[in-house]
């Protein structure tokens, strides 16, 4: 059975599907989009998407944030998940000596820089070996022509807007996000689930998807039926893209 929203096998954005070019071809290869599952709360729910394929696991070191999670949870959590996962603390306008010690304390691989950190930070976490994620907006700063400024693994496009730093379950044009995507590795996010995914992937041809409430039950409680949906539809979908794997 063909998972719901899934549009079969498609091939990225319309530049991607139509280039003639043979040097443009032989860079591109066939590869299943990365999936990072945002804002996971309970060790046996972080372990359960893990079972099903996720890539990477977000956890947030943001206080208004509902998916706030302690150092000690964390830890715990980052504990419980196999090697081969990406663990990616989500912080707002820390210092590096704070992010640092989380770092260290939970076992975090990746940083995830979501306000308006400046761009030394990311190359300074960079050189301790971390993966390091930089939020781009649509709507707020720093934005997509913002990108060289930042030195980073990869780059994470939403639209922003709303309430609090991210998607805040905003949908929005994942167009807007092609024409980076060709030249830079990039997460989508903003307004994710199951039902919109593949087209969001046929948009952008991201090398990651990253989902927060799309899969929720209730804020940071995961859905884990549609945790399986989504990563059932992102599987069906492969992205002609260069292979720029980011977890």
């Amino acid at each position: 059975m063909t998972p719901r929203g899934s549009c079969g096998n498609c091939w990225g954005s319309e530049s991607m599907k139509t280039s003639n070019n043979p040097d443009d071809l032989s860079r591109l290869s066939l590869e299943p989009t990365q999936v990072k599952i945002c804002g996971l709360t309970l060790p046996e729910e972080a372990t359960a998407c893990a079972e099903l394929g996720a890539a990477a696991i977000g956890l947030v070191f943001y206080p208004p944030s509902p998916r706030f999670v302690t150092d000690e949870l964390a830890k715990e959590i980052c504990r419980a998940l196999p090697s081969h996962v990406c663990t990616v603390g989500v912080f707002v306008n820390e210092s590096f000596a704070s992010i640092m010690k989380r770092v260290n304390r939970c076992g975090l691989k990746g940083v995830q820089l979501h306000g308006g950190e400046p761009p030394k930070l990311g190359e300074k976490l960079l050189r301790e070996g971390l993966i390091v994620i930089r939020g781009l907006y649509i709507n707020n700063p720093p934005s997509l022509k913002d990108a060289d400024e930042y030195r980073a693994s990869a780059y994470l496009v939403e639209c922003a807007g709303g309430a609090l730093p991210g998607g805040n379950a905003l949908a929005w044009d994942w167009n807007a996000a092609a024409e980076i995507a060709r030249i830079k590795p990039v997460v989508l996010a903003g307004g994710l689930n199951p039902d919109n995914v593949v087209r969001a992937i046929k948009a952008a041809s991201p090398g990651a998807v990253d989902v927060s409430s799309g899969v929720e039950a209730a804020p940071g409680r995961k859905d884990i039926n549609r945790v399986k949906d989504f990563l059932e539809a992102v599987r069906s979908c492969y992205a002609a893209r260069e292979n720029r794997k980011i977890f």
